[in-house]
C-alpha cells in the first residue's frame, strides 16, 4: 500500500490521519490471466487501480466482435466509469491479460471519503481530467491520422503493450483488422 500512497502523493498531500482513513477502505485483490475484473451488464461497484499487471477494457458489438477501448497498465485506473458513477449496468468488460494485482475502493467508501478527506475528491478530479484529455486526443488521432501513423504513435506511447499483447488486440484498439496491422508491420520492417 505504500506504493499506492506514494502515487496519491504525486497529486495531493495527505496527512498521516488522512492516509489512515484512505488505507482503511482499500481492498487488495489478485486476478489471474484471463479473469474479468468486471463484465458487461454488471454494476461496477469499485474504482480499480492497477498495482501490477496488464488489462484491457473492451466491448462486444452485436456481431460478437471485440472493440478494445483501452489497455490498463501499472498505476492506471480501469473500468467503466459510467457504470461506477451512475451505479448502472456496465457497457464494458475489463479482463486481465496477465496476472494482475489491484487496489479497489467501493462506491460507498469513496463517497464517504469525499466527505471525510476532500483531497480525495480533488485527486479523482485530476486523474479523470487527465484520462479525458488522453481519450480526447485518441479520438482526434483516430479521425485525423492514417492507421500507420496511429500504430507508430501507439508503439511510441505504449511499448510495453506492443511487446506484451497479441497483435489482434492492438489492431482492435487501433480500429483496424489484424491483417491490415500485419501489412503495416511488414512495410515498416522492410523500411528498416
Amino acid at each position: 500500500m505504500n506504493t499506492f500512497l506514494e502515487y496519491l502523493n504525486r497529486y495531493i498531500q495527505l496527512t498521516k490521519e488522512e492516509e489512515t482513513k484512505v488505507l482503511s477502505v482499500l481492498q487488495q485483490r489478485s486476478y489471474l490471466k484471463g479473469q474479468y475484473i468486471q463484465q458487461e451488464g454488471d454494476i461496477y461497484r469499485y474504482q480499480t487501480y492497477i498495482e501490477s499487471g496488464k488489462v484491457r477494457t473492451f466491448y462486444l458489438d452485436d456481431n460478437g466482435n471485440e472493440h478494445i477501448i483501452t489497455f490498463g497498465l501499472k498505476h492506471w485506473w480501469v473500468g467503466d466509469i459510467g457504470s461506477f458513477t451512475s451505479q448502472s449496468p456496465a457497457h464494458f468488460n475489463t479482463q486481465c491479460l496477465e496476472k494482475t494485482k489491484v487496489i479497489q475502493i467501493s462506491y460507498e467508501d469513496l463517497e464517504k471519503l469525499y466527505n471525510e478527506v476532500p483531497k480525495i475528491e480533488r485527486f479523482f478530479r485530476l486523474i479523470i481530467q487527465k484520462a479525458y484529455a488522453k481519450m480526447s486526443k485518441r479520438i482526434v488521432q483516430n479521425y485525423s491520422l492514417p492507421a500507420r501513423e496511429r500504430y507508430l504513435l501507439f508503439c511510441e506511447e505504449y511499448p510495453e503493450v506492443v511487446q506484451g499483447v497479441p497483435q489482434y488486440m492492438i489492431a482492435s484498439y487501433l480500429g483496424i483488422t489484424k491483417e491490415f496491422l500485419s501489412h503495416i508491420r511488414s512495410q515498416l520492417s522492410k523500411e528498416g
